[in-house]
């Protein structure tokens, strides 16, 4: 059976409603916690990709059971000391770093010594920005070369710590966080700052957590060893996954689109800001809180002209995940964008600022790269009508889409391989672009 798709034709223009799946970092998140509370936890609009598969997989292998009931799932918890352990257990983390680092954090006080795995993308990443801090709390882990597969021990003397993150990794800063239960005391965290899912979701729960937050760092302190109950939770739509539908709706001719019920907390629209200083103009409406999270409708309308951008680097954490479908943006507009310090994006699922840079160039765009600042030339007229052959990638899901949206914007033929890679993390992205009307064999 073919792993790739092709395109012939660019999509032609629509006006439609869509909703998009939940979001990812969150529905883990909901899967990690729910295993850690007392009772059964509700989780709705649960993202069903292979990550977030993964995670509930995994959670079983460690004594929690689960099950799918209509629209949600139930996971019954025993306490965060609930895990059932046992010897030469494997956790199999598939694609994804998220689950891979965090589930660390709930295993620090494992009797047995347990392996953690993932495929051959995952594999490639240093996870030592996680395991240094856990050991921290009394927890031995052994791998080669500071990468997957590891094994970990924990210990039942584990001791609160004191933490710097310094990257902006919301990962790094959760994996702590989630550690922390486990520890008499309190662990104190100055964060660079990132994504909070894992903050409003503590203050949910009832977990005792103070933060501080400053011009450019949180300060948090987690005091663990609090046993929270299940607990009832909706999942909002994921901006990471609406990123690519945001960005096939400005560079398509007379379109708009609205997306409903989507996650709009400061710490993950960087692409809105991004976009709207390049002249896109997305709306929001209905903005409401869930769970301390702002949810909101994503109003979108194509537009004919682009401006040039030298990006502020303080939206580099809240658009990690996005900046292949933005690179796509500054390929059309007028004049030079600049962009630095991207070097979180070679540390996801493939070296994606390399891939970004190499796949511009294919397409005609020139780029200039000094480390981790590129410069990309854009061409408001750009056309394809060339034949394109998209592989090699390492799998990224991200990539894919990425690749599917320029092929349906831009012009010319393409064959995309590995498409099927989209499960990762949006298993209905070509369900919905095909309800927008677009052609793809």
């Amino acid at each position: 059976m073919k792993n790739y798709i092709t395109i012939k034709d660019k999509i032609k223009k629509f006006n439609k409603k869509i909703e998009v799946s939940g979001d990812k970092s969150i529905s883990i998140r909901c899967v990690l916690l729910a295993s850690q509370a007392i009772g059964k936890s509700k989780i709705y609009n649960l993202l069903e990709s292979d990550d977030v598969l993964n995670s509930l997989r995994s959670i079983k292998k460690l004594g929690i059971e689960y099950k799918k009931i209509k629209n949600y799932y139930e996971i019954y918890g025993f306490g965060i000391s609930g895990f059932n352990t046992h010897k030469k257990t494997v956790i199999n983390a598939g694609n994804s770093g998220t689950f891979a680092r965090l589930i660390l954090g709930l295993l620090v006080d494992s009797k047995n010594q347990i392996e953690v795995k993932g495929d051959q993308s995952l594999s490639k990443r240093d996870f030592s920005r996680i395991t240094e801090p856990l050991s921290l709390f009394g927890a031995n882990f052994f791998s080669e070369k500071k990468k997957l597969p590891l094994k970990i021990t924990g210990t039942e003397f584990l001791r609160p710590i004191k933490y710097n993150e310094e990257l902006g990794s919301a990962q790094c800063k959760s994996a702590v966080m989630l550690a922390a239960l486990k520890t008499a005391g309190i662990t104190k965290i100055k964060a660079k700052k990132s994504r909070n899912h894992t903050e409003l979701l503590f203050r949910k729960l009832g977990v005792p957590i103070k933060i501080i937050k400053k011009a450019n760092y949180d300060y948090i302190e987690v005091k663990g060893k609090y046993n929270f109950k299940g607990f009832e939770y909706h999942v909002p739509g994921d901006i990471s996954s609406s990123s690519f539908f945001i960005v096939l709706t400005l560079l398509s001719r007379n379109s708009s689109l609205t997306i409903k019920n989507v996650n709009i907390n400061n710490t993950r629209t960087g692409i809105i800001h991004i976009l709207n200083k390049m002249n896109a103009k997305i709306l929001f409406k209905n903005k409401r809180k869930m769970n301390g999270e702002l949810i909101s409708d994503i109003l979108i309308k194509s537009r004919n002209r682009f401006k040039s951008i030298n990006c502020p680097k303080k939206y580099n954490s809240s658009a990690i995940d996005e900046f292949l479908v933005i690179f796509l943006v500054a390929a059309k507009a007028e004049g030079v964008s600049t962009f630095s310090e991207l070097d979180e994006l070679n540390k996801k699922e493939s070296p994606r600022l390399e891939i970004a840079i190499n796949f511009l160039r294919k397409i005609g765009i020139k780029v200039i790269r000094n480390k981790n600042d590129i410069k990309i030339y854009g061409n408001p007229y750009l056309n394809l009508s060339g034949n394109y052959i998209i592989k090699n990638f390492m799998k990224d899901h991200r990539v894919m889409m990425m690749s599917t949206i320029a092929a349906l914007t831009l012009g010319g033929k393409w064959k995309i391989y590995d498409a099927s890679s989209s499960k990762t993390s949006f298993p209905e992205f070509f369900k919905i672009i095909k309800k927008l009307g677009a052609n793809i064999f």
